[in-house]
């Protein structure tokens, strides 16, 4: 679900320098930190990671070098911060009155903000970076767990307008692990609503379109889009998302991988 500053998708000088992605109040200080952010994409977008320099945002910020030392330290910070303002963003999931319309819009974001000229080159060259620097890895990371976690809204709705059955004794507002309150990979817990794992399953739309463009370097479009919409939701009304369902499917295999057992 980048937007137009970030994968998938100013500070001012003086005073104390707070870490990267610390969040401070808008006027100057915005519009500092605006711009060295749109100078990181457009250094990652022309030269790669490895090109991105600390020089090169200030030449094409106006903020010095030495303020971007201050308070980025170096390049790694930089591309940090800059993704780490883009989660800072007002960006709500869809609604559309329906769990597929939901499903599709977010499939057909992702397919415009990979293939739209005006916006691909710099979402693409900021997951390129996270594969070279482990804090833009790290910083990657927080902005799609951010991001998934907005969208338990669309799962809760498709819930309570009956689209998917939630888990046995869970309502639309039962997290899927209430005892740990954490996710399955740690973080936010993106899994509430019926007991429906709501990151895996938008995980599930976007992971196809991500496979293509950045591992097999295939086109997408709204047809991949499509068919990625499809799986997802048959799985979806399948229970493959849900997690008491996961848990006896789990129980099955190791009852029949017991010796003993039925051939």
């Amino acid at each position: 679900m980048p937007d137009q500053s970030a994968p998938g998708s100013g500070r001012e000088s003086g005073g104390s320098a707070p870490s990267p992605g610390t969040r401070r109040p808008g006027g100057r200080t915005a519009r500092t930190r605006a711009a060295v952010r749109d100078a990181v994409l457009a250094g990652l977008s022309e030269h790669g990671y490895p090109g991105l320099t600390v020089e090169y945002v200030a030449a094409h910020s106006g903020v010095h070098k030495t303020t971007l030392y201050r308070r980025w330290k170096d390049v790694e910070g930089l591309v940090a911060d800059a993704l780490d303002l883009a989660g800072e963003d007002s960006w709500v999931p869809p609604d559309t009155g329906s769990l597929e319309g939901d499903l599709r819009a977010l499939a057909q974001e992702v397919v415009a903000s990979f293939t739209d000229p005006a916006v691909a080159t710099s979402g693409s060259a900021m997951i390129a970076a996270a594969f070279q620097s482990e804090r833009a890895a790290e910083a990657l990371r927080d902005y799609y767990t951010e991001r998934f976690a907005r969208c338990e809204t669309l799962v809760e709705r498709a819930v309570r307008r009956g689209e998917l059955a939630a888990a046995p004794g869970a309502t639309a507002d039962t997290p899927a692990d209430s005892a740990s309150g954490a996710g399955p990979h740690g973080g936010i817990d993106t899994r509430p609503h019926g007991g429906i794992d709501a990151g895996a399953l938008v995980r599930s739309v976007s992971a196809p379109l991500f496979f293509r463009l950045f591992i097999t370097r295939e086109p997408v479009d709204d047809t991949v889009a499509e068919q990625a919409v499809a799986a997802t939701l048959a799985a979806a009304r399948a229970g493959a998302f849900t997690a008491a369902n996961r848990a006896a499917d789990r129980a099955a295999d190791r009852a029949d991988a017991s010796p003993g057992a039925a051939p």
